[in-house]
């Protein structure tokens, strides 16, 4: 049986002050009956439907030179007409490139980035052919010193190969590698570390002052410890973290050997720095957060997710593992590895702790109906989220720190959650088998027995809050709630040139007084609502009990409103570390944070 012949992709920045990218893709042994073609309507990691097919300006197809009709199947797919025996069919199309995110494509003067599900058609019934991909440069005028970042293999050997960080063909075993490699091009800043014998690079797009060899150098310990925590050898033969510099910004996605990120400009290291600002904590955050994903989720996933059906909502109730067993993980690697001071890591911590308490979703939704409704709550949130949801990512990160404290106490510390996760690693990571939906407490209850594995159900399928405090304790960790000392309207306010009620919480003053999220204060007894500062300067000089006027527009109708304000109901948690441990909570304390 002969070799199934390429998919052969050509993608080019045509046009990059329309923001259009033109693609062909060719197929030499289309379907005798009529090829179909679809796109995406989702990408890994991103769990809510986009659909991508939006941005496709124009798409035509021919062979042999002539036309070919298509017809348009749903909002994502089409069928071509079949062709002569012989004939490779070809569709041209353009794609509109303007989302400035890591899900999607974008393109202007500047430089240019996609992901492979926004970009190439899918040509179904040949998805496990090999595909080759000749990225094309801009005009010439828009092309000085444009590069190519990306992690798709270049394709050696054939005609036209791309060289190192040039435009040219690269290739993919298939369609599913194709998609997971984002592609960055333009102008950019490259620095390079080596970890566990693997080369990463560290591409900046945007205007920066990074200091390149110090994100370099932390990175480098991270990554490292992450790698070693798995085993070597790392599974991948090089990485790229590609990220794009913005005034005001965050976010990641995760890919099989690289990680697409938007960060804010002043989060990153600057020369001459001097410590760990609160920004640059959490960019290093994120970077570890994406890199931890290689492992989990990439290759550790949800059986659901074997394979991915890109056209629909694929549904799993263990996103509380694969995220927030990363969100766990993601700040402790930093101190693990020596990059984040124990008490800057604690501080983190218990700013997690205290969002997860301020939100009355939690005692609504576990954890485990956060993973499964992802598509329709936590991705598509309102006003009222605060009031119905719980982030799987936050509240599963710190079931994560309860199952791996009470694993090391349990044990003395000679178990732990790494244990676990180097079991799925070798059970499901390394052999290509998703987990099945009792997987993760089948894992818990080979490590710590029966018993665990049966209080993290009932943990992740309830509403209870966790017993971080008499857990911390046994390791040397303090735990102590603040109150607020000035009153609260029980309403997050948002807004710069007006001061909307972003949010309303159940049970608090506002929502008794009748004020609704959308509500835009103009005056709090009788002085005018400037910002947000103004009024919680106002409300920093009253008391709990206290009764307030308050005027505020709905819609276009003025209404007023009497308010009696209420005490914080939530507390800021502050962990701290114990003066004198006993000699077992220093053990078990320098096991789990490495210090």
């Amino acid at each position: 049986m002969s070799a199934a012949a390429p998919i052969r992709y050509v993608i080019r920045p045509a046009r990059p002050e329309a923001h259009l990218f033109e693609v062909s893709c060719a197929v030499a042994q289309p379907d005798p009956a009529g090829q179909r073609f679809s796109l995406p309507a989702w990408i890994p990691g991103s769990y809510m439907i986009r659909e991508f097919a939006r941005n496709i300006v124009s798409l035509r197809a021919e062979a042999g030179g002539k036309a070919v009709k298509l017809e348009k199947l749903d909002k994502h797919s089409w069928r071509a007409a079949p062709v002569a025996a012989g004939k490779t069919l070809t569709l041209h199309y353009e794609v509109y490139a303007w989302d400035l995110s890591v899900r999607a494509a974008h393109l202007d003067q500047t430089h240019g980035f996609f992901n492979g599900t926004s970009v190439f058609l899918a040509v179904e019934g040949q998805l496990a052919s090999p595909c080759l991909v000749d990225i094309q440069p801009p005009p010439a005028t828009a092309a000085k010193g444009w590069k190519v970042a990306t992690a798709l293999p270049r394709a050696a050997g054939e005609r036209g190969a791309a060289k190192a960080y040039g435009f040219g063909l690269y290739r993919a075993a298939n369609y599913d590698e194709l998609i997971d490699h984002p592609v960055e091009m333009g102008r950019y800043t490259l620095a390079h570390f080596e970890a566990g014998g693997v080369r990463h690079d560290i591409v900046l797009t945007g205007r920066h002052d990074c200091d390149t060899a110090r994100l370099a150098k932390d990175l480098e310990r991270v990554c490292n410890w992450q790698i070693e925590l798995f085993g070597a050898p790392a599974p991948m033969d090089y990485y790229a973290f590609l990220t794009l510099i913005v005034g005001d910004g965050y976010g990641g996605l995760e890919h099989r050997a690289s990680t697409a990120l938007i960060a804010s400009r002043g989060d990153l290291p600057w020369p001459g720095m001097k410590g760990l600002p609160d920004g640059y904590k959490t960019f290093l955050g994120l970077c570890s957060h994406e890199y931890f994903h290689t492992w989990n989720v990439k290759r550790i996933k949800p059986a659901a997710f074997t394979p991915y059906d890109l056209s629909q909502e694929n549904y799993t109730r263990l996103l509380w593992a694969f995220e927030g067993f990363t969100s766990y993980y993601d700040d402790l690697a930093l101190v693990r590895s020596g990059v984040l001071p124990a008490e800057d890591y604690l501080g983190l911590l218990g700013k997690t702790v205290s969002a997860v308490l301020r939100g009355p979703g939690r005692l609504k939704q576990s954890v485990a109906e956060s993973s499964f409704d992802a598509w329709t709550k936590y991705y598509r949130q309102d006003e009222n989220a605060p009031n119905a949801i719980v982030s799987y990512y936050a509240k599963g990160s710190l079931i994560a720190l309860a199952l791996d404290l009470q694993l090391r106490e349990a044990s003395t510390g000679k178990r732990s959650l790494d244990d676990v996760m180097r079991l799925l690693w070798r059970r499901h990571g390394q052999t290509g088998q998703g987990v099945a939906e009792d997987g993760i407490y089948a894992a818990v209850a080979e490590i710590g027995g029966d018993a665990l594995a049966a209080w993290l159900r009932k943990t992740v399928e309830g509403t209870d809050d966790l017993p971080l405090a008499r857990l911390l304790k046994g390791f040397g960790v303090g735990y102590k709630g603040e109150a607020a000392a000035a009153p609260v309207l029980g309403a997050k306010l948002a807004g710069s040139g007006e001061v909307k009620l972003a949010n309303v919480y159940d049970g608090g003053a506002a929502q008794a007084a009748g004020l609704s999220a959308g509500d835009v204060l103009v005056a709090v007894d009788g002085l005018k609502a400037g910002s947000v500062a103004a009024v919680e300067a106002m409300l920093a000089r009253r008391q709990p009990g206290e009764r307030i006027e308050l005027h505020a527009f709905r819609r276009d109708e003025l209404m007023r409103f009497e308010l009696t304000l209420a005490a914080a109901p939530a507390e800021s948690i502050k962990l701290t570390l114990a003066d004198k441990p006993t000699p077992a909570a220093r053990r078990l304390r320098k096991g789990w944070l490495g210090a």
